[in-house]
């Protein structure tokens, strides 16, 4: 399992530079081409809100990206450390639950139709969004 990791000052004109990043790998851990544009945008909104909730709350803080090829899938996991006072301990939420407001509904939603396979885990310290997609086993997309 290769495993590589982005940290980021809160600045929107780095989310650019993460979905390159994210695009790039996932083309080398064989994700198919027909599904690099869902992993970029996903990518994209999920370091978008995570810059959102630091320039509001943390913006001193890095946002970190975990980017990782494992038993066949490529995983990407976005997480901030914006608090939230709204949240008592760190636990998956249920995406059926998109309106909370601590959230950030639509862009969860956006990414969880993108994605694969998505789950959001809030904290008092922050979230973390995890994504997933398919990937051959041999890095070249089949």
């Amino acid at each position: 399992m290769a495993t590589v990791e982005l940290t980021f000052s809160a600045l929107p004109a780095h989310v650019r530079t993460a979905r390159l990043v994210a695009t790039a790998i996932a083309r080398r851990t064989g994700v198919q081409e027909s599904l690099l544009d869902e992993v970029r945008l996903a990518v994209g909104e999920a370091c978008s809100r995570a810059v959102e909730a630091h320039r509001a709350h943390c913006p001193g803080e890095p946002i970190r990206i975990e980017l990782r090829d494992d038993s066949g899938r490529f995983e990407v996991t976005v997480s901030d450390q914006a608090p939230s006072d709204e949240i008592q301990q760190e636990q998956p939420v249920d995406l059926g639950m998109l309106s909370d407001s601590f959230m950030s509904g639509f862009g969860i939603a956006v990414i969880a139709g993108l994605a694969d396979d998505v789950e959001v885990f809030p904290s008092p310290k922050g979230m973390r969004i995890r994504m997933s997609w398919p990937a051959s086993l041999n890095g070249r997309a089949s």
